[in-house]
């Protein structure tokens, strides 16, 4: 059963850190692009971050403006988990965190499978 679990969530001042897990069973992350997303409360989804599967040549990874140079996207195929550093975090940081698995990071988000039930970010004072 393809199955991703996200863990690591919790309340951080602002300026502070977490790390958050996407542990993967059924499949490979390696052969997979997987994808970070983020709901606000009262949001639409966003796409936060991306790591492109390892068969291709350069396995991009990718960001949305909003977390580019704050946040990174690594993978550990030992542990089969993709992570999800984020640094400087901010108020508007502030959402349920899902990671999803894909052909590839460009894909539509409808294209996105295996959707975990998320972890909770909040940042506040």
């Amino acid at each position: 059963q393809v199955q991703l679990v996200e863990s690591g969530g919790g309340s951080v001042q602002p300026g502070g850190s977490l790390k958050l897990s996407c542990a993967a069973s059924g499949f490979s992350t390696d052969y997979y692009a997987i994808g970070w997303f983020r709901q606000a409360p009262g949001k639409g989804r966003e796409r936060v971050a991306c790591i492109g599967s390892k068969e291709l040549s350069s396995p991009d990874s990718v960001y949305a403006d909003s977390v580019k140079g704050r946040f990174a996207i690594s993978r550990d195929s030992a542990a089969n988990t993709v992570y999800l550093q984020m640094n400087s975090l901010k108020a508007e940081d502030t959402a349920v965190y899902y990671c999803a698995e894909s052909s590839h990071c460009d894909a539509e988000e409808i294209l996105f499978d295996a959707w975990g039930q998320g972890t909770r970010v909040t940042v506040s004072a």
